[in-house]
């Protein structure tokens, strides 16, 4: 068994590995996106506060703008399930909370054009056949998604941390007698985008004649962060229930000003672990680069050999897999 293994073209099981790597990854990424730590929270406020924030519990009682809540919520689950069982919906979702204005259509296009070309660039570099299946998958599935995510973070990221300002705005305007939708367009106006541009969709929603509570849900859909699911339970709740709004937000930006300190607090502490991992993960990449310029003869014996070829496809597997146990041990979240 191991002698027809060793006989076998290393550049082929190469390939077989970079595939079954990106499986690997692929399945990881699943399982925590269902049964990670998010994953976790999201179900909690989900059963605490309902699918779209409203504070009515099975034992509350059955009031008449209760029911006709309830019913609103029926409605809009009936429409979320609809909507994601279109197909590309998931991705439109990204995109829109991206803040681009790409269809789904134009990403596959733009995803196939980047695969070609970074397909083109692995076999013009390496002239190796075997790369071009690692190359596509890679180029079309990896790059696109991976750039997609980063500007989804980078956007969310930027919404959280300005929003405790906004809502100290709708605080000062709800103490000086304006109404909810004053003061969002206020907002809207003068915060900064994504928040700005947000509160704006919110605004122009509400003119055309769209409830506040169908506003805030498009904007969890927009903006899928647990800073503005928290705003919008306040918010449905005192519509709904009443209550003192500008004392109840002043509370919720003060607890965002916490979260985000906490924040900060595990950034700073895990910043020397993830420095380590920078510098451990690049290790490989600069001994490889100096060698080849000091003795190029040596490192010459990885590509011209079968043990060599050998020894990169077990080095590659072996550093992924290092890659991706460091980083789920460096990453946390709050």
């Amino acid at each position: 068994m191991i002698e027809n293994l060793a006989k076998l073209d290393p550049m082929i099981m190469g390939a077989v590995g970079v595939l079954v790597l990106a499986l690997i990854i692929v399945s990881f990424g699943l399982m925590n996106s269902l049964y990670g730590p998010r994953a976790r929270l999201e179900r909690r406020l989900n059963t605490v506060a309902g699918p779209t924030g409203g504070g009515g519990g099975k034992g509350g009682p059955k009031t008449q703008s209760g029911m006709k809540r309830r019913d609103i919520e029926a409605k809009l689950k009936a429409a979320e399930q609809m909507k994601r069982q279109q197909r590309g919906y998931k991705l439109q979702e990204k995109l829109i909370q991206a803040g681009l204005k790409t269809t789904p259509k134009q990403f596959w296009m733009y995803s196939i054009a980047c695969g070609a070309v970074f397909t083109v660039l692995i076999y013009v570099a390496s002239g190796i056949i075997y790369t071009i299946p690692a190359g596509l998958l890679v180029g079309t599935f990896g790059i696109p998604r991976f750039v997609l995510r980063y500007l989804v973070n980078k956007r969310l990221k930027a919404f959280t941390a300005n929003f405790a300002n906004a809502i100290d705005l709708i605080v000062r305007g709800v103490k000086t007698g304006m109404t909810v939708a004053e003061c969002l367009s206020i907002v809207g106006k003068e915060m900064p985008d994504p928040i700005g541009i947000e509160f704006r969709h919110i605004t122009e929603s509400i003119q055309m004649g769209i409830t506040l509570e169908d506003c805030l849900n498009r904007l969890i859909t927009r903006v899928p962060t647990n800073e503005a699911r928290f705003f919008t339970i306040v918010l449905i709740t005192q519509q709904t229930t009443g209550g003192n709004l500008a004392e109840t937000l002043a509370k919720l930006s003060s607890i965002l000003r916490d979260r985000k300190k906490m924040r900060d607090k595990i950034k700073a502490l895990s910043s020397e672990a993830k420095s380590s991992a920078s510098i451990i993960g690049a290790m490989p990449f600069a001994v490889a680069g100096v060698l080849s310029f000091t003795a190029p003869d040596y490192v010459s014996l990885l590509i011209t050999t079968n043990a060599g070829n050998w020894c990169i496809v077990v080095g590659a597997c072996s550093f992924g897999t290092g890659i991706l146990v460091m980083r789920k041990m460096i990453n946390f979240e709050i």
